[in-house]
């Protein structure tokens, strides 16, 4: 169950970096465009590294389920 609690924390982390970058973008666009789309896709792929987590979570679980029922 520790997978599932770590995962959801790293989404919400990477919603929120990505969200702030694209805040900073908004109300600056050209002071560092290119720091910022870095930003952006670093969050994006922790976004979906964490999916992934949560997805071999839940699969393992199901797997763990199937053997002792």
């Amino acid at each position: 169950m520790q997978a599932f609690a770590i995962a959801a924390s790293g989404i919400a982390d990477a919603t929120a970096r990505f969200a702030a970058s694209a805040e900073r973008t908004a109300r600056a666009p050209l002071d560092d465009l290119a720091g910022e789309s870095v930003e952006r896709i670093e969050a994006e792929i922790a976004l979906k590294a964490n999916v992934a987590v949560l997805k071999t979570a839940d699969e393992m679980y199901g797997g763990l389920l199937d053997i002792l029922a």
